[in-house]
């Protein structure tokens, strides 16, 4: 975390921060508007940008560090990850409004595939634990003739 970045407007990412970040480039994100102007101009944009950020000194860096870590919890993916499913549902509506009734439908019941085992009748370990009053003479004679043989 805590690392500058550089979105265009034209990606949902930057969008999402020039709504909900007033002064983002304080924040060390710098978002280069490519809707609004012609791609020389969005170049020239970014250059200056990346210069800006060239010039600050240390100090200057570790404050702008900070303050995009500090921007963190907005950008964690629990948070927009809420943003991602609204308008991934949007979208769907949109060029398939009948889906959810469709799936609805159609997720009534799923059988089990033949090829997926069987439930076991009785829950238990899956490899059984060997008592300490066992005899486990045979096996350490035979790690041992498997030792001597080397």
């Amino acid at each position: 975390m805590g690392v500058p970045s550089v979105t265009t407007n034209l990606s949902g990412f930057g969008c999402f921060i020039n709504e909900h970040v007033t002064d983002a480039k304080s924040y060390g994100i710098h978002v280069v508007d490519r809707r609004f102007k012609g791609a020389d101009e969005s170049i020239n944009e970014l250059a200056d940008g990346l210069y800006e950020f060239t010039c600050l000194s240390r100090r200057q860096r570790i404050i702008v560090r900070n303050r995009t870590e500090r921007l963190s919890e907005l950008l964690d993916w629990k948070t927009l990850s809420i943003f991602y499913r609204d308008a991934r549902r949007m979208a769907l509506k949109k060029t398939h409004p009948d889906l959810e009734m469709r799936l609805s439908d159609a997720v009534t019941f799923m059988p089990r595939p033949i090829s997926a085992p069987g439930t076991p009748s009785v829950s238990g370990p899956t490899t059984p634990h060997e008592s300490d009053s066992e005899d486990d003479s045979e096996q350490d004679e035979y790690e041992q003739q498997l030792w001597n043989e080397k």
